[in-house]
């Protein structure tokens, strides 16, 4: 890779890093709130029960000082909180200041009484320790470091005081500060563990949440070049209409529902709808086909483009919208699809600037070309027909005459009717057209015609823009045709589907509209316009870019709290019901891990457990158990890691992976396992206290602390209730470890080993407490039992202290569980949501395919859209042999009528567009795979053959199936034949078929700006249209040079003779025997 493509690649890297912390900072502003709300209403807790129980102040001024402190810092931070742009900026400071505050109140507990146990405040350590790594907003190397600050100060901390403290011996200091220590451990482990698995989930939400935003902008792009698309061919009001009903057909992927779809429907759509008052313009290029034939491929499309990009320029300035172009015939209508008062005038402006354009081209060159126009207004029926190659089109007797209009016209002229001047309201002079005399159509329907008068004729001053003599005899030295493409190309106007690329859809108006440009530029190439600074990807990439930061920008703490319409606010499920099903059947393959941690729980208790009972070999044999269990448990889970290990051993057994695919798969598997797992948790954390008691004897009347002061039981016996407790709290963390696991569950299991932890403590196990509590103070009497609690505080009183934390903790474990629950369902709709995008912009793709081959053919398509897009030069190709064939429905034209009964001709046009659609459903059966429809030309349906090969130097295989490709055709124009026959059956009418088939060599390219249109020239083209207009109805006529070909495929032609052919002379033609040759051609096949 080249320096410059590394040195993007990383800088995108680093951006998109800063983008993830941002991102990162924005969503832990919610764990950071709870936690601070969880400890201001800790520390308010705090001082509701010391002033409830009534404790002396004095002799706990510093408790009630500190949490009254920690209060305020928490409430403060709070605030600061809500100032987003202070957090985003502060927030490790903000979290340090509250990890400081814990800390703080930590020794402050510890110290604020003479009493001090080697137990003291572990649990509140511990709380720090899962803080630091759950709730508060800091890396895991920060979280890794507090975490062992925090724990490792604890067990200095009481590891000096007791060394120093020689008073009192304490046999079992080293197993009490070892299980201290493996209290944090387990806590960090947790913590860590917990981190790693957010930490990751949060970057794969960021990066779906930008692969979101980059699939919405695409989707975006894609949409906006579909209406591009569709509005370069046709008008907006049946673009729409259209693009709905494809997007229905896309939405069918099984041909059974398409299948369904169209028998619903007894004709195919009509998108044909009714104008009047509407001027219908006609122009032709005069001379330009004995220019043409002297042109290379690239000089015909470039001149051809560069001419009808500037008629649609010149349509746009006058308001004209243009229909078609037929070779270089162009024609247009304004007054579509909105009414204007002036159309007659707009046409008529037009044409005379087409003139124009045309005069200073030929000044400019000395190529004598010229236009002809003509106009005439009156009503039209515009739209579509037929399923593929839609362009929009006009029809109408109107229509009709003001095609006569042109090719009765003069070079140079506009050619108006007297329907069109009664329009113009006296705007122009004119004078007599006398249309008749040269056109027998205008004869026929005695048409008075006129020939407008250009303004600009009669003021010299208008006309001065001629270019100077002698850059045209500058010129003369070329051939002319490269004199017009150098010309032309100065126009600058812009490449078919160049609005493609642009996200702003069709380019500045100033810029297309050539005001920069110069018309007086001397006979050389155009210049270059230079490349873009930025590539499309890098502009993508920077917008991407922007849109992350709006999107992070939006996730304020205002919106975070705001309640969602896809969740719930308070079950966190989702409103829609086929979501919630999916997200509680979503695989999970982390779970065998979740079970790992849990395990690593397990051990840390029975540690725990085992450094303070006095029962080690009871507590052995059950450890024993329930580690079988787990070990079942843990098999179950990692049986498809275990086969991979042991490959040999375990060939046969391919049920192993089998059942771990289970686990990951199926939620009815892993909510048994994971119930069993923190089951045995919680029997290992109970087993001190529900297996292991000093009890007084039974029947006996004396005092509980008679026993205490006689020594039968001393504190050293009692010492691991704490530590029972704590193992109990160190199996609420479990929550913590399932993180995807159901968060009603987590919530269940809370609230039966909480209330399970109550029961034992205040009831089944009061008295033990209360006799630790004894010990601990040393007291002799039961009346002086609440001196303890006076003299040490709340967190001081062994029963007070293991309530107080083990609700802590339950509180704790259900705000962390709580927003895991959040952070997993908000990436699970972030991933639907992509999912559907990506099958959003999948059925745009498509639909934009399928509507650029309904404008190209397929091979040219794929090079204007996709990602090796190439519509920055124009797209011209010439080809040694293509078979061209018209096919026209001489006897519709008699049938088209316009009256009442069919709604002015829209019903005779319903049935032309049955007959289209029909003989385009034959170019889907593969057998005409080949055969390419370029367009139709009223009821002529022009069709080529060869025109997907790879032009150029053709081998002996090529030039054989080109051949073959003629008999294709053929076989296309029976099947034509048929389905003609089929529909004259359904219709009652006897309408035939003349075909016209020549082949040869042609050239095939894009043409227009505003509505590119694909076509094929040539003398093979001009030919095989002469081929068809001088045919017999019911036949197919051919050239010689064809026939003969057809003839070695098996194919018998008979000889009509010679025929008088328009600018071709006299030519030998052929008529191909359909009846005796259906079976051949169908062999051929």
């Amino acid at each position: 890779m080249p320096a410059k493509g590394k040195y993007l690649l990383n800088e995108q890297k680093v951006k998109q890093e800063a983008l993830y912390r941002k991102f990162s900072c924005i969503s832990q502003y919610q764990p950071l709130v709870l936690l601070l709300g969880l400890s201001a209403l800790a520390c308010a807790t705090l001082l509701v029960l010391f002033f409830s129980l009534r404790l002396s102040v004095h002799g706990h001024v510093t408790f009630v000082g500190v949490v009254s402190a920690a209060l305020c810092v928490f409430l403060a931070v709070f605030l600061l909180v809500c100032a987003e742009a202070f957090t985003q900026r502060w927030t490790i400071l903000l979290g340090l200041v509250v990890w400081a505050t814990h800390l703080s109140m930590g020794f402050t507990f510890i110290y604020s009484t003479e009493l001090i146990q080697p137990w003291d405040q572990v649990p509140f350590f511990l709380f720090i320790i899962i803080t630091v790594f759950t709730l508060l907003p800091f890396q895991m190397c920060y979280a890794v470091v507090l975490s062992i600050v925090s724990s490792v100060s604890h067990i200095i901390a009481l590891s000096v005081h007791f060394s120093m403290d020689k008073a009192q011996p304490r046999p079992y200091l080293i197993s009490q500060l070892f299980s201290n220590v493996v209290v944090f451990l387990c806590g960090g482990a947790v913590g860590a563990f917990h981190k790693f698995l957010m930490e990751k989930a949060l970057r794969q939400t960021f990066q779906d949440t930008l692969r979101c935003l980059g699939i919405r902008m695409k989707l975006e792009i894609e949409k906006r070049q579909q209406e591009n698309l569709l509005q370069s061919v046709l008008p907006v009001y049946i673009s729409m209409e259209m693009k709905l009903a494809i997007m229905e057909r896309c939405k069918c992927k099984d041909k059974e529902a398409q299948q369904r779809l169209v028998k619903d429907n007894n004709f195919h759509s009509l998108y044909v709808k009714r104008h009047e008052n509407v001027s219908i313009l006609y122009a032709d290029i005069v001379g330009f086909t004995r220019l043409a034939s002297g042109c290379s491929p690239k000089e015909l499309v470039i001149m051809l483009n560069e001419l009808f990009g500037k008629f649609d320029q010149i349509a746009k300035e006058n308001e004209c919208m243009r229909i078609k172009i037929l070779g270089d015939c162009y024609y247009c209508v304004s007054g579509l699809p909105v009414s204007l008062p002036k159309h007659a005038k707009n046409c008529v402006k037009m044409g005379l600037d087409m003139c124009e354009a045309i005069k200073l081209v030929r000044e400019a060159t000395g190529v004598d070309i010229n236009m002809r126009v003509g106009v005439h207004s009156g009503n039209v029926l515009c739209g579509v027909i037929g399923l593929r190659k839609w362009q929009f089109d006009v029809w109408s007797h109107d229509v009709t005459l003001a095609n006569h209009m042109e090719s009765g016209g003069l070079p140079g002229r506009v050619h108006i009717t007297e329907a069109t001047l009664k329009h113009l309201n006296k705007a122009y002079e004119v004078e007599e057209g006398n249309g008749h005399l040269r056109d027998t159509y205008l004869k026929e329907l005695n048409i008075k015609t006129y020939l407008v008068i250009d303004p600009r004729s009669k003021d010299p001053s208008q006309t001065s823009r001629s270019v100077p003599k002698h850059r045209v005899s500058d010129g003369l030295k070329m051939r002319a045709s490269v004199r017009m493409t150098r010309y032309l190309e100065s126009w600058g106007a812009v490449k078919p589907f160049a609005h493609l690329q642009s996200r702003e859809g069709f380019l500045n108006d100033a810029v297309v509209n050539g005001k920069n440009r110069c018309k007086d530029i001397p006979l050389r190439s155009a210049p270059k316009i230079p490349e873009r600074n930025k590539s499309q990807k890098s502009k993508f990439d920077e917008e991407l870019h922007n849109e992350m930061i709006t999107t992070i920008d939006e996730l304020s703490s205002c919106k975070q709290w705001e309640t969602s319409e896809e969740i719930s606010g308070l079950t966190l499920w989702f409103t829609k019901r086929e979501l919630e099903k999916q997200y509680r059947t979503i695989e999970m393959p982390s779970f065998k891990y979740y079970i790992g941690c849990a395990s690593f729980i397990f051990v840390c208790i029975f540690i725990i457990q085992m450094s303070v009972t006095m029962q080690p070999r009871l507590l052995g044999v059950t450890f024993t158990a329930l580690t079988c269990v787990l070990l079942l448990t843990l098999t179950i889970c990692f049986a498809g890691h275990i086969q991979k290990m042991f490959p040999e051993k375990l060939e046969s057994c391919h049920w192993l992976t089998a059942v771990s695919e289970a686990v990951v798969k199926r939620p009815f598997v892993r909510l048994p396992l994971a119930t069993i797992a923190t089951t045995v948790i919680v029997i290992i954390a109970l087993f001190n206290l529900v297996f292991h008691s000093t009890e007084q004897p039974k029947n006996s009347s004396t005092p509980d602390c008679f026993f205490i002061k006689n020594g039968s039981i001393n504190d050293e016996d009692l010492f691991y209730l704490p530590y029972s407790v704590y193992s109990c709290i160190l199996a609420l963390l479990v929550c913590g470890v399932f993180l995807r696991v159901s968060f009603e569950l987590k919530v269940a299991f809370l609230f039966i080993a909480c209330a399970t932890y109550y029961i034992i403590i205040c009831c089944t196990k009061n008295t033990l407490f209360d006799k630790y509590s004894c010990l601990l103070n040393g007291n002799s009497s039961s009346e002086e039992f609440g001196d303890l609690l006076r003299k040490g505080g709340l967190l001081k009183h062994p029963k007070a202290m293991s309530c107080i934390y083990i609700t802590l903790f339950f509180f704790t474990m259900l705000l962390i569980s709580r927003q895991d629950e959040f952070c997993c369902r908000q990436d699970f709709l972030w991933k639907n949501k992509n999912s559907t995008d990506k099958d959003e912009i999948e059925l745009c793709e498509n639909l934009t395919r399928l509507l650029l081959e309904n404008v190209l053919p397929a091979h040219v398509a794929a090079l204007f859209v996709g990602e090796n897009k190439k519509n920055e030069d124009l797209y011209y190709k010439s080809y040694d042999c293509v078979c061209v064939m018209f096919a026209s429905v001489p006897d519709f034209k008699e049938f088209y009528t316009e009256c009442d009964i069919n709604k002015e001709g829209l019903e005779c046009l319903r049935l032309l567009n049955e007959i289209i659609a029909d003989f385009d459903e034959l170019l889907s059966k593969p057998k005409f795979s080949g055969v390419e429809k370029i367009k139709t030309i009223g009821s002529t349906y022009m069709a080529a053959a060869g025109l997907s090969g790879t032009p150029g130097q053709e081998t002996h295989q090529d030039r054989e199936r080109q051949q073959a490709q003629i008999g294709i055709m053929v076989e296309f124009a029976i099947a034509m034949m048929g389905k003609l026959d089929g529909i004259n059956r359904h219709s009652f009418n006897s309408f035939r078929l003349r075909v016209g088939i020549n082949h040869g060599p042609v050239i095939a390219g894009v043409i227009g700006a505003r509505k590119p249109q694909y076509d094929i020239w040539g003398n093979t083209v001009n030919v095989a249209s002469r081929m068809e207009s001088t045919g017999e109805l019911g036949k197919i006529q051919v050239t010689e040079e064809t026939s003969d070909v057809l003839q070695k495929l098996g194919y018998s032609c008979e000889c009509r003779g010679l025929i008088n052919v328009k600018g071709k002379g006299e030519l030998k033609t052929f008529f191909v025997c359909t009846d005796c040759n259906k079976q051949q051609g169908m062999a051929l096949s």
